[in-house]
């Protein structure tokens, strides 16, 4: 099949645990109350969640957002601050300055470094920005959004990487790096969006096979420059019961 690079990655994957979701950003808990409300429903399988107040965390505590977070929490999920990299062109300063937001005002269990740099040059300035946000706390989670396959160095950089994230158009015929094979599925992650309904069960199959651990994959579309993730697919209770009960990691 186009989207298979190696038997090597497909057998890694067949034999992976279960899959999990991890939610690349719902809307404002006020635009989205039922998204936030259904991520602490007992048994879904939720890896993590990311909160972006605004591009980051805002200039100020959001009370809404603090509920939001809050109730998931208790719930056992996993909060991911969102810290805007833009490709590399944040400060270091910025970044860790918005990371000490998230964590006093909302108390995250990590950071989801959206439009992170994938090139070999920026890895060690990608590296000084993660080992300084590990110094922070222990256990957080920290996820670099690339978005698409990096240089295979960032794979020791961060708990797990996106390696995928776009429309289905794309990601049905797409091919994973070789690389891969030699990393858990759990190391990765693929946001896929605009599956239809009747795809789901292909689009998790590719997802196995590619070896991603964590997904994401919704019917909703970017057209008109709508944000895919704001809101919850239409088969929610589908692809729940699809990838089965879980725990938040």
């Amino acid at each position: 099949m186009p989207h298979l690079t190696t038997a090597a990655t497909a057998a890694a994957a067949t034999e992976a645990g279960r899959l999990g979701l991890g939610v690349p950003g719902y809307a404002h808990p006020l635009l989205a109350p039922v998204e936030w409300a259904e991520l602490t429903r007992p048994g879904t399988p939720l890896h993590w969640t990311v909160l972006n107040v605004a591009d980051g965390p805002g200039g100020r505590p959001d009370p809404h957002c603090t509920e939001a977070a809050g109730r998931l929490r208790e719930a056992g999920g996993t909060v991911l601050g969102h810290l805007a990299m833009r490709d590399g062109a944040r400060s270091f300063g910025e970044l860790v300055s918005d990371a000490h937001r998230f964590l006093d005002w909302y108390r995250v269990g990590g950071f989801y470094l959206a439009g992170a740099p994938a090139d070999r040059a920026e890895l060690a300035a990608v590296r000084r920005v993660v080992d300084a946000l590990r110094g922070l706390g222990e256990e957080l989670h920290l996820v670099l959004g690339h978005g698409t396959h990096p240089y295979e160095g960032y794979a020791d950089a961060a708990d797990q990487l996106v390696t995928f994230s776009g429309a289905w158009a794309d990601y049905r015929w797409s091919q994973v790096a070789e690389w891969t094979a030699e990393h858990p599925p759990e190391r990765f992650c693929h946001l896929v969006h605009g599956v239809p309904r009747s795809h789901l069960e292909e689009a998790v199959r590719i997802a196995r096979w590619q070896g991603a651990g964590t997904i994401w994959f919704t019917d909703r579309g970017d057209a008109g420059g709508r944000d895919p993730w704001a809101s919850m697919p239409a088969y929610w209770d589908e692809i729940v019961s699809q990838i089965g009960p879980g725990v938040s990691e």
